[in-house]
């Protein structure tokens, strides 16, 4: 009987780890990966992709700002990433004379291409396994306290001592939940300037009704240009910097794609938990995302609502309803996905098999523990997760009040600081209204404000929440649209006017007068309570389960290699550059649905409504797709390709990584994935988890046919 749940528990256990179409693989480590690869259609080697010896793919690779990935696709440094990845910057750019978000921009010349200033590009230049000099003087006996103190000293030491040696940014990055260190060496690029980008109508073509959703008619591109000084150097802006020259650009390959190709996608993944117990699963997706989904679908009604009316407000928020469109939509999925796809009962089986492991041998014990302990603390940690999600979602979306946060540190200032930091501090205010007032619309926040009220004083008890939600109950009798006429109509913060006007006047003796600003006190209730109830109790609960997640990996890397030879292990996303690989391919997702893996032009037409801002199709496009002038980048069927989807392991950060074929040459632009299968951070199932990409030929006719910007193409290598 326990041979028959054992095998059953296997069988169950079999879709969470790693198979060809899943994982997130370390590139320097990517020789383990070679064979499996090639067997898979891989014509190139590992040393192609990674090498510190010469030239390889990894010097065309970059981490784009914060949060997306981009490549290198000239010799001129010119860099591709997705629309909705340059769309802050687009939207910067744009006003209602030059309105790039609507009409798109290209620029004609180099003198034409915008500066960014604050946005950079990341380039690995080196990485080498540090573990051994990280965990120097860590013993088995070394307490959870030592050992981080430990680790934290080593990795200090280690970076200033590299540091010195080096001129890239040296950093030490954690692996397997703190079982493996790497340095890491990076070129930081601060000179990028914006290139081109299609109009929205094209680069965001189905908003968020198509947003994570299969089939996808979206040209998710962008393009910026990487400078430097004249010494080839990094530096900051200057007219006299010069166009960079990379060690390495990719070719585009205008062959397209056949169900069945091999593909992989060379990025920077940003954070997934595929090794998270099964309570923790739950929480996230059972209790957490729900919530989340609610109030963020209350907020976008409203954005949707005044957006629909203005094309001034439209501007104005539509970055912000990017931001929080995708995660809400995101949230949506998982939830479902987990739900439809039994991922809770899949992290239980395997756990069974675990503890059957770990009962083998007493030295096993401490990780039986390590798993069996999640489950009081995240039980402890609900309540502290409740509060933060409601903190951030509701208290923080209402821009006022966050906005008012930022005049935190000028309330200090005393009649003893020295006026040139009173200075300092007016200054810095007065830059930062410019830029929140340019994008703020009153009307909006009234109504964001009342909704995420209600709900916020209807979710939190009154002993466990801002006493700001507690003064709506005594002085204005729990009617939430009183408070908030009173906190509008008093406060300083709804015009830079008025913000300009107090700053122009400031000095010491104002400080009380701001204090007792409504939205400052809004700012400072919700701000103190989440300081003193919340944050440290949240981050002692996130120190245990980093430990026991710590221990728990431990356990697994050693506990799979030994049950599942066959299997390998990878390690969690961190932001760190990673290669996923795959096959080019449709799925069936539900009951006598199946999709094929390729859209093309004549589905934009299907969708085309022009009453529709997200399903407007330009007269060019038009124009272009009843001529069929499609020219050379059109597919050997004679109809324009748009979009694929194949079986790479992909995440958020993974935005406008390349996704590329046997040869290593461009095929496309990750941008996205299916919403079936966005569970895949915390859950990965090869059967529903695909990445969607914007097929390169779609990119280069829209540059060439569409915005006739020849200058570009001709600086491209071009593999026909």
């Amino acid at each position: 009987m326990k041979k028959t749940l054992f095998a059953i528990i296997t069988i169950l256990f079999l879709g969470t780890i790693a198979r060809a179409d899943e994982g997130m693989w370390i590139p320097a480590l990517l020789q383990r990966n070679e064979a499996e690869m090639q067997a898979m259609g891989m014509k190139i080697t590992a040393d192609d992709i990674y090498s510190i010896n010469h030239s390889s793919m990894k010097d065309a690779v970059v981490l784009f700002g914060g949060g997306c990935t981009g490549e290198i696709v000239s010799e001129q440094g010119l860099l591709l990433t997705n629309h909705h990845c340059g769309y802050g910057w687009i939207q910067r750019h744009s006003t209602m004379e030059h309105d790039y978000l609507t009409d798109g921009f290209w620029a004609m010349t180099p003198e034409e291409e915008l500066a960014c200033p604050g946005l950079t590009v990341t380039m690995l230049k080196n990485m080498v396994d540090v573990t051994d000099k990280i965990l120097t003087n860590v013993t088995p006996e070394t307490t959870d306290e030592e050992r981080a103190e430990i680790v934290s000293k080593n990795i200090k030491r280690l970076v200033e001592e590299m540091q010195k040696r080096s001129e890239y940014e040296v950093s030490v990055e954690s692996f397997y939940q703190g079982n493996q260190y790497f340095l890491m060496y990076n070129e930081v690029f601060r000179d990028i300037r914006m290139v081109g980008a299609p109009p929205s109508n094209i680069g965001k073509f189905g908003g968020d009704t198509d947003n994570w959703v299969w089939p996808r008619h979206t040209g998710d591109f962008s393009i910026f240009r990487i400078y430097v000084g004249p010494d080839g150097k990094p530096a900051e802006y200057s007219k006299d910097n010069k166009t960079y020259k990379p060690d390495y650009h990719f070719t585009i390959s205008l062959k397209g794609v056949e169900e069945g190709d091999f593909t992989f996608v060379f990025g920077y993944p940003a954070r997934t938990n595929e090794y998270l117990p099964a309570v923790a699963v739950n929480q996230e997706a059972n209790v957490i995302y729900p919530v989340v989904v609610d109030l963020r679908t209350k907020i976008l009604d409203i954005y949707n609502k005044y957006q629909e009316k203005d094309a001034k407000v439209r501007i104005q928020y539509a970055n912000k309803h990017a931001g929080l469109g995708n995660g809400w939509k995101k949230w949506m999925g998982v939830i479902e996905g987990i739900r439809n796809f039994k991922g809770i009962e899949k992290k239980q089986a395997f756990e069974e098999a675990y503890l059957d492991w770990c009962m083998k041998t007493r030295s096993r014990i401490p990780y039986m523990h390590a798993l069996k302990d999640f489950t009081p603390v995240y039980e402890e940690y609900e309540k502290y997760r409740m509060a933060t999600t409601y903190f951030t979602e509701a208290g923080l979306s209402i821009e006022l009040i966050e906005f008012a946060a930022n005049f935190a540190q000028i309330t200090e200032v005393t009649k003893d600081t020295p006026q040139e930091e009173i200075d300092e501090l007016v200054n810095a205010l007065k830059s930062a209204a410019a830029v929140f007032y340019k994008d703020y619309y009153q009307p909006i926040d009234e109504e964001v404000a009342i909704a995420m009220l209600k709900a916020y004083r209807e979710a939190q008890p009154e002993d466990f929440r801002p006493e700001i939600l507690n003064e709506i109950d005594r002085k204005f009798k729990g009617n939430v649209q009183s408070y908030v006429d009173y906190l509008f109509g008093k406060t300083i913060f709804t015009s830079e006017e008025k913000v300009n006007k107090f700053l122009d006047e400031f000095n010491p003796s104002k400080v009380k007068k701001l204090e007792k600003d409504p939205a400052i006190v809004a700012a400072n209730s919700m701000m103190d309570f989440y300081v003193e109830n919340v944050m440290a109790k949240s981050r002692e609960c996130n120190t245990k389960i980093n430990n026991l997640r710590r221990v728990y990996m431990e356990g697994q890397m050693k506990m799979i290699p030994e049950v599942y030879p066959e299997r390998n292990l990878y390690p969690d996303a961190n932001f760190t550059l990673r290669v996923t690989y795959g096959k080019v391919g449709g799925f069936k997702p539900k009951d006598a649905v199946t999709y094929r893996h390729y859209t093309t032009l004549d589905g934009i037409m299907q969708k085309e409504n022009p009453n529709i801002y997200d399903y407007v199709v330009t007269d060019r496009l038009r124009e272009l797709y009843e001529a069929k002038d499609y020219g050379r980048y059109a597919d050997k069927d004679g109809s324009m390709h748009v979009a694929f989807i194949a079986g790479n392991h992909t995440t958020g950060g993974n935005s406008g990584s390349p996704i590329l074929n046997a040869n290593g040459e461009l095929l496309g632009l990750n941008f996205d994935r299916t919403w079936e299968g966005t569970m895949s951070d915390l859950i990965y199932d090869p059967s529903i988890c695909k990445n969607i990409s914007v097929d390169i030929r779609y990119v280069l006719f829209l540059i060439d046919k569409y915005a006739g910007c020849q200058r570009l193409i001709d600086e491209m290598t071009i593999a026909e």
